[in-house]
């Protein structure tokens, strides 16, 4: 694609404001739109909205026309996330119209699909683009206000009358006011508060909000305030149902600025606008920005100019990808303040990937294979859930990870209060997964750690893991003021009543109590401790992360659990970021992370990690984790993603074969490459 060629778009959703969108194109300099997908191609009226564009029955049909080089969605909410990855495996650029996707996670989602096509995806505030925000970004970067300390800002209006089905109400179809239109004040207050920042915005540190709820499970009106680590303070409201005056107003410590209905500017066809300036005394003086261009026209060209460039993503002061998730980051905080979950969010109703599919294996990535004591096929690295504190976002990484082949996920009894157990146990039922997935359970953590607390908390977890069983089972933690034989009998006697249909074994044990249990199993014909969780890595654990752990890194380690034959499931399999940016010489903003991982042998290994990384094109925490996959005797890593692209990352680890002499050489220095 030359500078010269029109970007032939496509637009999915031919409600109003794909109208506005195509008059927009109409009036750039990049675009034209080529045609548009609908499910209803004899709607009266279609083709005079859409002057000279053909009309394609079906989305998957307006996907697959090679004369369609990006998409504008404007489909509801809810298949924002669907289409825009289907139009990024078809190689469709993407403009998708606010919010991109119900949540940061599935946003972020959305980015990474994009980001393997090599495709732009960008997120429709047509606000960012235009003129007036440009000369609102240069008035508070020449202080004409002084030091900004206060925005506030609103986005409302009045349906009328009350339709619950309309999609503004409408539960199914995410209706309401934050994902609506709350979004507008809550990336102008990100991006004033920015201003002088690198990235151009900042995200706050608190958000405190409110709202009423509406009969439809909907937030008709709500209002948050929203802290910035600078001094900022933001108070943003929105409504669907109550009308407000949306002015926009920031207070300086030497003024302040006034401006009507920021978010269109001078009206959408285009116009004056006026930005008022009050000084300290009183005085105003109005700053008119006059452009006759459409409001839309702006995102069209800025989304052109990022395509012909081969960039994935908008130009500052367009939403950015960081942006974008940043701000549906706070609009989650919002929701979940006030309570505002959609029914289609749960595992009720939410039974397919975000992709609208059946969940089914694709692949091979993760690789399998089998561990002693286990009748089912495992893969070879375990899925945690830390990070994750809604079914809607772990979903979306437990999917993924499925598909790749993965079916081991990890979880504990007191992990979030709960919380895992449950996210875990909902989507293994959603999906119809169960006899598919592997499940790691943990129990009896200190100060809890006593044989008789096996069965209660292993009783609690099945409930929330609705299932009867689980498939392997440690101990959190060990007690020595206990004979091991008891833990083994209470570990025994799940075994037999078959709510352990696995191995057992201990989290955070010794050697030698592990020798003990085995020992003692053997000698009762009990069930024999096989699996061992300690942490394991390329980085060797300076101080423990949590009193109490146990590292099983160094060489008498090693030697035990290659002659005990032994699976470590180990947990902090990277280090907890130690072979990422946030480590490194004289890099001290992380102090539990210097505390626990940093020393000369550890920063050694992490420079030839780095130095392997460059032979294999992989990044240095890949590196790590492909030691912990290359050893030789079983070892199975833990990981615990904050995102899919996280996960993704990790999983290309399992790329990377490294030879003996490469896991000395990472781990000595003394074999060469």
């Amino acid at each position: 694609m030359t500078n010269n060629d029109k970007i032939r778009w496509g637009i999915l959703g031919p409600g109003r404001i794909a109208m506005d969108f195509f008059a927009g194109v109409a009036q750039s300099d990049t675009g034209r739109v080529e045609a548009i997908g609908t499910r209803n191609p004899g709607r009266p009226g279609l083709a005079e909205s859409f002057p000279g564009a053909r009309i394609i029955h079906g989305y998957d049909a307006l996907l697959a026309d090679p004369a369609i080089d990006a998409v504008y969605i404007s489909t509801p909410h809810p298949s924002h996330a669907e289409w825009a990855i289907k139009a990024a495996e078809h190689g469709k650029h993407v403009l998708c119209e606010k919010p991109m996707g119900l949540s940061a996670a599935e946003a972020e989602a959305m980015q990474e699909v994009s980001r393997q096509a090599g495709t732009f995806l960008g997120e429709a505030y047509m606000y960012r683009l235009h003129p007036l925000t440009l000369k609102l970004i240069e008035l508070l970067k020449a202080k004409t206000i002084g030091d900004v300390r206060l925005v506030k800002s609103s986005f409302g209006f009045a349906k009328t009358p009350f339709e619950p089905e309309h999609r503004l109400f409408s539960n199914k179809l995410a209706g309401g006011a934050i994902l609506d239109v709350g979004g507008y004040p809550v990336s102008m207050a990100r991006l004033i508060a920015g201003v002088g920042e690198e990235s151009g915005v900042l995200d706050p540190d608190k958000v405190f909000a409110v709202g009423h709820l509406g009969e439809t499970g909907v937030d008709e009106w709500s209002s948050a305030v929203l802290n910035f680590p600078n001094g900022v303070i933001a108070e943003v409201s929105c409504s669907v149902s109550l009308a407000q005056d949306n002015v926009l107003r920031i207070f300086g410590t030497n003024g302040r600025i006034e401006i009507d209905q920021f978010w269109f500017a001078a009206g959408k066809p285009g116009g004056t606008a006026i930005i008022r300036v009050f000084a300290a005394d009183g005085s105003q003086r109005d700053v008119p920005v006059d452009e006759p261009r459409h409001v839309y026209s702006f995102e069209v060209d800025a989304a052109g100019a990022a395509i012909r460039a081969g960039r994935n993503e908008f130009a500052y002061p367009g939403m950015t990808r960081a942006d974008t998730f940043g701000n549906l980051r706070v609009m989650d905080k919002w929701r979940a303040a006030i309570g505002l979950e959609y029914a289609i969010e749960t595992p009720a109703i939410r039974r397919q990937t975000l992709r609208g599919e059946v969940l089914g294996r694709k692949s091979s990535h993760v690789a399998r294979g089998r561990i002693a004591d286990l009748p089912k096929e495992v893969s070879l690295a375990a899925l945690g859930l830390m990070e994750f504190s809604t079914f809607s976002g772990a979903a979306i990484v437990l999917d993924a990870f499925f598909e790749a082949g993965g079916n081991l996920v990890d979880s504990a009894f007191h992990y979030g209060g709960g919380l895992q157990d449950r996210l875990i146990g909902e989507w293994m039922q959603s999906r119809g997964v169960r006899d598919q997935t592997v499940v790691i359970e943990k129990g009896a953590h200190t100060p809890l750690c006593y044989p008789d607390v096996i069965a209660k908390q292993l009783a609690v977890s099945l409930d929330r893991l609705k299932s009867d069983h689980v498939d392997i089972y440690f101990m959190h933690r060990d007690n020595p003021d206990i004979p091991v034989g008891e833990f083994v009998d209470a570990m025994d006697a799940e075994v037999k009543a078959g709510r352990i249909r696995g191995p057992i074994g201990g989290s955070n044990w010794t050697r030698e109590r592990m020798d003990e249990a085995i020992a003692y199993a053997e000698r009762t014909g009990k069930t024999k401790p096989s699996v061992l969780s300690n942490n394991f890595s390329l980085a060797e654990m300076v101080q423990p992360v949590w009193a109490g752990c146990i590292a099983s890194s160094d060489a008498e380690w090693k030697s035990w659990l290659g002659d005990r034959k032994v699976t470590n499931f180990a947990w902090s399999s990277q280090a907890r970021g130690f072979f990422t940016d946030r480590a490194g010489r004289g890099k001290f903003s992380d102090p539990e992370l210097a505390r626990a991982w940093y020393s000369d042998l550890n920063f050694e290994r992490r420079d030839r990690a780095e130095e392997l990384g460059r032979r294999f094109g992989k990044s240095p925490i890949q590196v790590a984790l492909a030691y912990v996959l290359n050893q030789p005797w079983p070892v199975v890593p833990l990981i615990g993603p904050r995102s899919l692209g996280e996960l993704n990352n990790s999983l290309e680890a399992f790329e990377i074969k490294l030879s003996p002499n490469d896991v000395t050489w990472l781990e000595s220095g003394k074999v060469g490459l």
